[in-house]
């Protein structure tokens, strides 16, 4: 079922997530809203606070279309670096400059309760990042010297392509 997304400002976007204890129906009707709402919003990542619920849940959608939903997610590894703009469907229409590891390994649970461990690159280490912040109450934007709206970046590609002219 879609569910609706929790702006910034909201109180839930700013706690530290609960672990998930219990591998059930519940959980599992969970990661399939969330896979949902990800999808509909064309958003590549998805953390459960952002749709009001404290739990230690994210969904991802790799480089390949793949979703990968990470339970009780902890990053143990990362190497590299880049920079590059940010996003959040929590804070539409609303972009950022953030440094993040260009490699980032995540130990998760399944919906199952089973561990794993996923590396990925680029983007989607951008994104492992990004979502697992917010299981701690945090967001891109505390990590930015400044915000720009799309506006702004349209402007700025402009300008830009008017140069290299």
């Amino acid at each position: 079922m879609l569910k609706e997304i929790v702006k910034k400002g909201d109180p839930i976007l700013t706690k530290k997530c609960h672990k998930v204890t219990k591998f059930d129906k519940k959980l599992n009707n969970l990661l399939d809203d969330m896979v949902e709402t990800l999808k509909d919003s064309g958003g590549v990542g998805l953390a459960a606070p952002q749709i009001g619920i404290c739990r230690r849940v994210v969904v991802v959608i790799n480089g390949e279309d793949q979703v990968i939903e990470l339970v009780n997610p902890e990053i143990v590894e990362t190497s590299g670096e880049q920079t590059g703009l940010e996003g959040c469907l929590s804070l539409p229409g609303e972009y950022g400059e953030v440094t993040r590891p260009m490699v980032v390994k995540v130990k998760a649970q399944n919906r199952t309760g089973e561990w794993f461990e996923v590396e990925d690159e680029g983007l989607t280490a951008r994104c492992f990042c990004h979502e697992l912040d917010h299981l701690d109450g945090h967001m891109f934007d505390e990590l930015c010297d400044r915000l720009y709206t799309n506006e702004e970046l349209d402007a700025m590609a402009e300008e830009a392509e008017g140069e290299e002219e």
